[in-house]
């Protein structure tokens, strides 16, 4: 997918929820998850069967926004793999994980 100044404008001042809904992204998410036939592919590593409620950007987005809609860049995990991925507790209460990136 392309960037356009209007994705990069949405990252770089930090509107990621607005990016998060636009219909590239959306469509982006989609192909990754098929792609990796929705299942959390760091479980798959280990052996394990889980399936894929996020898909991860391994070059954060706010400093590689260049790759923010490229499919070599994104990992689909499922919840407890992405919260790990960002440090997150599974009791931390300031922000209710929800799917589709909207964290």
């Amino acid at each position: 997918m392309h960037m356009t100044s209007k994705h990069y404008n949405l990252i770089n001042t930090n509107q990621l929820m607005k990016f998060y809904k636009c219909k590239e992204w959306l469509s982006l998410r989609q192909e990754a998850l098929k792609r990796d036939n929705y299942e959390c592919q760091r479980c798959k590593k280990k052996g394990k069967q889980r399936q894929a409620d996020c898909v991860h950007h391994i070059k954060y987005v706010k400093e590689f926004p260049a790759f923010a809609l490229t499919l070599s860049n994104l990992e689909c995990l499922c919840n407890q793999c992405h919260n790990e991925e960002h440090e997150r507790l599974p009791n931390q209460q300031e922000k209710k994980i929800i799917n589709q990136e909207r964290w």
